[in-house]
């Protein structure tokens, strides 16, 4: 993809850098404060597989992202419903919020509806001149690249969270160049979700962190 279309991609994601001091005692303890928003956002992502039972479990749980409904709606109405959007852009920004919480990029605990520092802006598909009919029942194979990339990207935030949690813990501020590179891994992930799952543009996702 030319830099000209990757810097109009329909998806984009910012977190705002915390040009201050971090608040040591909760980035300490952030692996046990998130438990409870965690647990918040595990119950509106839907139902899971109980491997007990060997049964899908479904109790006092939301739908999570709205991915086969709106393929099936795209393929046979050629529809994708605002509130369907609306409702999966809100869930995945909820999710971001959790995830940069969880990796310190922020230290304010996250919202369940305002934005806060994380901003994630989807514009919302012309499904009959922008997405094609037959596309979205071969996305998730054609992203497979991308999965194959971002699962290194992914451990080397890991390797990123572990320094800056010392790093916070020592001088109370997050490295700016590995804050630039975790929000970049999250903006790469995020790009592919919505091309693969949320269904929201048939534009290939670039393969770059900006």
């Amino acid at each position: 993809m030319s830099d000209t279309s990757a810097s109009v991609y329909p998806v984009t994601l910012s977190v705002e850098y915390p040009d201050r001091e971090l608040n040591r005692a909760t980035s300490i303890f952030r692996i046990i404060l998130i438990v409870p928003v965690a647990i918040i956002l595990f119950l509106v992502s839907g139902p899971g597989w109980d491997a007990g039972h060997q049964a899908w479990r479904f109790p006092f749980m939301a739908g999570g992202v709205l991915f086969l409904p709106t393929l099936l709606m795209l393929l046979f109405r050629r529809k994708y419903p605002r509130w369907w959007f609306d409702w999966n852009v809100n869930l995945t920004r909820f999710g971001l919020r959790v995830g940069a919480y969880f990796t310190l990029l922020t230290d304010v605990y996250p919202s369940s509806d305002e934005e806060q520092s994380v901003h994630l802006e989807v514009r919302y598909p012309d499904v009959r001149t922008e997405l094609k009919t037959g596309l979205p029942l071969v996305k998730w194979f054609l992203a497979i690249p991308h999965y194959i990339i971002l699962a290194f990207l992914f451990i080397g935030v890991i390797g990123a969270v572990i320094i800056a949690w010392f790093a916070i813990l020592f001088t109370a501020r997050y490295p700016r160049g590995l804050f630039d590179f975790v929000v970049g891994v999250m903006r790469w992930g995020i790009r592919v979700s919505s091309y693969a799952f949320l269904l929201v543009t048939d534009i290939y996702p670039p393969f770059r962190l900006d």
